[in-house]
C-alpha cells in the first residue's frame, strides 16, 4: 500500500510539474501569429519589459533548415537573421546579417541564444532569445519593422526559392482583438466616393457622430479598409464651434472644415486596431453632442488606378461606463500644412529636420490650472524619405527622456506604439521631434507638404488628462534662406534650430478676443515674444 501511495504521489507531482511548465511557457510566450497565408509558419513570442530579453518560438512545417529575421522593408537588404535546424549531428544555430540578395554572412557578435531545437510530426520548432536592445550595429532594434522568414526541405542551407515571406508585426505593441461581439460602435466612413487617378488625393467628410446626449468614452479604434493598396492614412478631427454644416468633398479647398484639427482618432498604413489602456477613454457626446467632426483620408495612388470607389473609415468602439481619465492627442513636430520655402535637398544620406513644442506657452490664460500630462502612446509619421524619428523630452534645457524612438522607420509600418511606462510632461517642458531623411535616390528637392512624395515630420502623443490644446507644432524661420548659401544655412540650422522657429499652438476653444482677429470666423492669431526662443511666437486659437 505504501508503494502504491508513493507511486500516486509521484504521478501527482509529475502532473503538477507539467501544469507548472505549461503555465510558464504560456506566460512567457503570450503572443502568436501565423506569418504565411497557408498557416505553415507559426511564431510565438513574449517579453517581460522593454529593457529585457525577448523570446521567440518559430514552428515551421519542414524538417530542414529554418530562418527568421528583421528587415527594414521586407527584403534581404540590411536584414538581421537567425538560421538553424536539427541535423544528423544535432542542432545548429547562428546569428547572420545580410547586405542583399545573396547568402547571409555570419555575425561576429552572436546576439541570439538558442534555447531549444526539436522536430515533431514533420515540424521544426526553434526557440531562441535575444536582448530587445543590443550593442551590435548589425542587429536591428526591435520596433515597427518587417519580419521575414525562409526555410528549406533539407539541412543544406541554400537558396530558399519560394519558401519565404514577410509580414509586418509590431512585436512590442501587439494587440489581439478583445472586443466582445455585442460591443457598441460608431462607424465613421466615406460613402462610396470616387478616388481620382491622381498620385495623391485627400478626401474629407464633415459630419456629426451620432446622438449621444450623455458623455461616453471611445476605448478602441479599428480601421475599416476597402482598398489596402491606396488608403495611406486616416484622421478623425473634432471641429471648432463655428463649423456647423456637413460636407463631403476634396480637402483643403478653403472650406470651414479645414479648421478642424483636434485629433480624435488616427490610423496609418501598417497599423492595426488600437485599444486604449483600461483606465482611459477618448470623450465623445454629452456637451460635445453638437460637435462636428472631419474624417480625412489620404489616398496614395502612384499607379494612378482608375475606377476606385471607396467607403473606408474607422470603427469607434465606445461605452457609457466612463473610465478614470479623458484622453487627448497632441500633435507635435513640424507644422504640416502651411506653404513655406523649406526644402530637403536631393542626394542627402542623412538630413535632419526638427520641430519644437515649448509648453512654456501653455500659460494659465489658455489652460488653468496647467496639469502634468501623462503620455502613454505615440504615433510617429513621415513619408517615403523618412528613415528615423525621435521625440526628445527636455526639462530646464536638458534632455531627460525620449517620448518615442524609431531608428528603422518604415513608411509601410506606421502603428500606434505603447511606451511601456507613463512619461510625464510638466509645465515648461520642451518636446523636440527629430526626423532624419534619405534622398539619395532623388534628383529634385523635397518640400514639406501633403503629397506622399513630399515630407512630414510629426508625432501624435496620446496622453491624459485631456486639455484644450490640440496641436503644438513649429516651423523654421526661412526668411534668411538664400540659394547662395543653402548648404551653409542648413549646417547652421541644425546646430541652432532652437532660435529659428516660429511656434504654433492650436486650441479647441472659441476665441474670446475678437479685436485681435486676423481671420474670419472664430480664428485668431497672436504674436508673442518668447523668452526662450527670442523670436515672435505664432499662437493660434480656435
Amino acid at each position: 500500500a505504501a508503494k502504491k501511495n508513493k507511486g500516486n504521489d509521484e504521478q501527482v507531482k509529475l502532473v503538477l510539474l507539467v501544469l507548472i511548465v505549461t503555465q510558464f511557457q504560456d506566460y512567457n510566450l503570450p503572443f502568436m501569429e501565423y506569418l504565411d497565408k497557408d498557416s505553415l509558419v507559426h511564431l510565438k513570442w513574449g517579453f517581460d519589459h522593454l529593457q529585457g530579453n525577448i523570446t521567440f518560438q518559430l514552428t515551421v512545417n519542414t524538417t530542414g533548415w529554418v530562418g527568421f529575421g528583421f528587415s527594414p522593408h521586407g527584403g534581404m537588404d540590411d536584414a538581421d537573421i537567425v538560421m538553424g535546424g536539427l541535423g544528423s549531428d544535432g542542432s545548429y544555430f547562428a546569428d547572420y546579417y545580410s547586405l542583399g540578395e545573396k547568402m547571409p554572412e555570419m555575425d561576429k557578435e552572436q546576439s541570439y541564444t538558442l534555447l531549444s531545437m526539436t522536430e515533431n510530426d514533420g515540424q521544426t520548432i526553434m526557440t531562441f532569445q535575444r536582448p530587445i536592445e543590443t550593442c551590435d550595429e548589425k542587429d536591428f532594434q526591435i520596433t515597427s519593422i518587417k519580419l521575414i522568414y525562409a526555410y528549406g526541405k533539407t539541412d543544406d542551407i541554400k537558396y530558399h526559392a519560394g519558401f519565404r515571406g514577410t509580414k509586418g508585426i509590431n512585436l512590442l505593441n501587439y494587440k489581439s482583438k478583445t472586443v466582445s461581439p455585442d460591443a457598441r460602435y460608431l462607424s465613421v466612413k466615406m460613402d462610396n466616393i470616387s478616388v481620382p487617378p491622381n498620385t495623391t488625393y485627400y478626401h474629407c467628410k464633415v459630419m456629426k457622430l451620432g446622438d449621444l446626449p450623455t458623455k461616453h468614452h471611445i476605448f478602441q479604434i479599428e480601421p475599416e479598409i476597402e482598398h489596402q493598396d491606396v488608403v495611406h492614412h486616416m484622421l478623425l478631427y473634432h471641429c471648432p464651434s463655428f463649423v456647423k454644416k456637413p460636407y463631403d468633398k476634396p480637402c483643403y479647398m478653403g472650406d470651414l472644415g479645414d479648421a478642424c484639427f483636434g485629433v480624435v482618432a488616427s490610423w496609418a498604413i501598417g497599423g492595426t486596431a488600437y485599444e486604449l489602456p483600461e483606465n482611459t477613454g477618448i470623450p465623445i457626446g454629452g456637451t460635445q453632442s453638437d460637435t462636428y467632426y472631419r474624417l480625412e483620408i489620404h489616398y496614395n495612388n502612384p499607379q494612378k488606378k482608375e475606377g476606385i470607389i471607396d467607403s473606408s473609415g474607422l470603427r469607434l468602439y465606445y461605452t457609457d461606463k466612463l473610465r478614470q481619465h479623458d484622453v487627448g492627442i497632441l500633435t507635435t513636430g513640424v507644422f504640416p500644412v502651411s506653404p513655406m520655402e523649406y526644402d530637403i535637398p536631393p542626394k542627402a544620406e542623412k538630413f535632419h529636420s526638427y520641430g519644437i513644442c515649448n509648453t512654456f506657452h501653455f500659460h494659465p490664460q489658455l489652460v488653468d490650472p496647467i496639469p502634468d500630462l501623462q503620455v502613454f502612446s505615440v504615433l510617429l509619421h513621415t513619408h517615403l524619405a523618412g528613415r528615423k524619428v525621435r521625440v526628445g523630452h527636455f526639462r530646464k534645457g536638458k534632455q531627460i527622456d525620449f517620448l518615442g524612438v524609431n531608428e528603422n522607420y518604415n513608411f509601410d509600418m506606421q502603428d500606434i506604439a505603447d511606451l511601456g511606462t507613463i512619461k510625464t510632461i510638466k509645465p515648461d517642458d520642451e518636446i523636440i521631434v527629430e526626423c532624419v531623411y534619405n534622398t539619395l535616390d532623388r534628383t529634385q528637392s523635397t518640400k514639406m507638404g501633403l503629397s506622399t512624395s513630399d515630407e512630414m515630420c510629426l508625432a501624435f502623443l496620446f496622453y491624459y488628462p485631456a486639455i484644450n490644446i490640440t496641436s503644438c507644432t513649429s516651423r523654421p524661420n526661412t526668411t534668411l534662406l538664400s540659394t547662395t548659401f543653402y548648404v551653409t544655412f542648413w549646417t547652421f540650422y541644425r546646430a541652432c534650430f532652437r532660435n529659428l522657429f516660429f511656434f504654433c499652438i492650436f486650441l479647441s476653444i472659441a476665441c474670446q478676443q475678437k479685436k485681435h482677429s486676423v481671420h474670419t470666423h472664430d480664428y485668431t492669431a497672436f504674436c508673442l515674444m518668447s523668452e526662450k526662443l527670442h523670436l515672435p511666437t505664432l499662437l493660434c486659437i480656435h
